[in-house]
């Protein structure tokens, strides 16, 4: 199992999409996948949807990650992201995310919460 990180899911997925969608999903999220924020939880379909409206909005992306930590299949993750949207304009928020790993390393679940930063 070589477990993935939430920073490269990011890039792959919305930053930088040089791929297909559903590829890049399939290489981070196992298939049982579900995910919380905002006091919400969503299945991989609900999860695939979310991506796919937020992908079309952004332009582009950064990720720098702040703390990372793996213990077995438990996963925790703090990180910046600053993001520039189709519009022209930007945002930058830290990211806080809790989750668990499937058995092949991709994420089962992960819960997120965070807070804007100024510009």
């Amino acid at each position: 199992m070589t477990p993935v990180r939430i920073s490269d899911a990011l890039r792959a997925v919305v930053f930088e999409p040089t791929r297909d969608l559903t590829e890049a999903l399939d290489e981070f999220y196992a298939p049982d996948y579900t995910h919380r924020s905002d006091g919400e939880t969503v299945d991989r379909a609900g999860f695939v949807e979310m991506v796919t409206r937020v992908r079309a909005q952004i332009a582009g992306g950064t990720v720098r990650v702040l703390d990372e930590l793996r213990d077995g299949l438990r996963y925790a993750e703090r990180h910046v992201f600053e993001i520039t949207m189709v519009d022209g304009s930007t945002a930058r928020r830290e990211i806080a995310i809790f989750g668990s790993y499937a058995e092949d390393g991709r994420f089962r679940h992960l819960s997120e919460t965070g807070f804007d930063l100024p510009a």
